[in-house]
């Protein structure tokens, strides 16, 4: 008899509410910080994903674990894991200049 290359559909959606959940919702967090606004203390970017990571990883994982059609649970959580890597991957390899970075202004205020 032939092995059976068949993994269950159970198999497929624990690993997807599992790990790859984990995964996408600590990508999601740490993008966050790129397109949320910054705030008056220019840390309300950085700030709110870290506090809002329970609740983001919670409404992904019920979402993941609750949809019917297992193909477009897996599509949503891939597309939010490529989407967000890609924005922070685009930010890490950013030019200085292009990251807001090296304009020209020392940390004392004064111009060259």
């Amino acid at each position: 008899m032939r092995p059976s290359l068949h993994i269950p559909r159970a198999w497929l959606r624990g690993i997807l509410a599992g790990p790859v959940c984990f995964i996408a919702a600590a990508l999601v967090m740490t993008g966050g910080a790129l397109w949320l606004p910054e705030g008056p203390a220019r840390i309300d970017n950085m700030v709110l994903p870290i506090v809002l990571f329970p609740v983001i990883w919670a409404a992904l994982f019920f979402y993941l674990m609750l949809d019917h059609r297992l193909g477009r649970a897996w599509l949503v959580a891939l597309l939010l894991v490529a989407g967000h890597a890609g924005m922070i991957a685009r930010h890490l390899l950013a030019a200085p200049d292009a990251a807001g970075q090296g304009s020209g202004h020392d940390a004392g205020g004064a111009a060259p």
